[in-house]
């Protein structure tokens, strides 16, 4: 069976589930997009290796990836297998340069372990076909969404607008000083917006 990839359009809070988030696949080469419901350290751990932060302690996928590299085993690929009952499944394949093994991983998972290899991301048609959205020629891309900044486009969130001018007259030495502060703390969507102020007046 031809697998399609896949590439990450956007990760969004749930509407539909609290505390959960909403991860957006697009076909690379089509109109449709596989919505896939994840949980928030899932989510968290696929944004930060997005946004390239560096945490100051392993996550749990970093720690995957440093355990695979160690014993020389690589990964080749992410699969999003099947779909049952409207749950997906998916299969981190990975090689010794010997052998291939395919192991089982819930998507969520899969694509953070899959981002930290900078390997491409498949499904099947079968898939696509019953869980996929058609995109419509009037519905726009939208550009990698963490929860914070959804939240930023909502009238009551003028105040988060008005934090986010407030970093513009912190002075440089001090934005490292809060970003250290942020990674330590583990509070990632604060340390993307410093991160983003540092690079601004780089």
């Amino acid at each position: 069976m031809d697998k399609i990839k896949l590439e990450i359009l956007g990760l969004s809070s749930s509407q539909s589930q609290s505390g959960s988030f909403a991860l957006v696949l697009g076909e690379e080469r089509g109109n449709r997009r596989l919505p896939i419901i994840i949980g928030m350290f899932e989510a968290q751990a696929i944004a930060i290796e997005i946004e390239k932060i560096v945490p100051n302690r392993p996550m749990t996928h970093d720690l995957f990836k440093s355990f695979a590299q160690s014993f020389k085993f690589s990964v080749l690929e992410i699969v999003i297998s099947d779909l049952r009952e409207g749950v997906f499944y998916a299969k981190i394949v990975c090689t010794d340069g010997v052998k291939r093994v395919e192991i089982d991983a819930r998507p969520s998972d899969a694509i953070a372990i899959g981002l930290r290899f900078g390997v491409p991301i498949f499904t099947f048609e079968p898939i696509l076909s019953e869980a996929g959205i058609v995109l419509t020629d009037s519905e726009e891309e939208e550009p990698f969404v963490s929860k914070e900044k959804e939240e930023e486009k909502k009238p009551a969130s003028a105040p988060r607008k008005k934090s986010g001018e407030q970093l513009k007259d912190i002075p440089f030495e001090q934005l490292k000083t809060m970003l250290d502060e942020a990674l330590e703390k583990e509070d990632y969507e604060r340390a993307a917006k410093i991160r983003d102020e540092l690079n601004k007046r780089n």
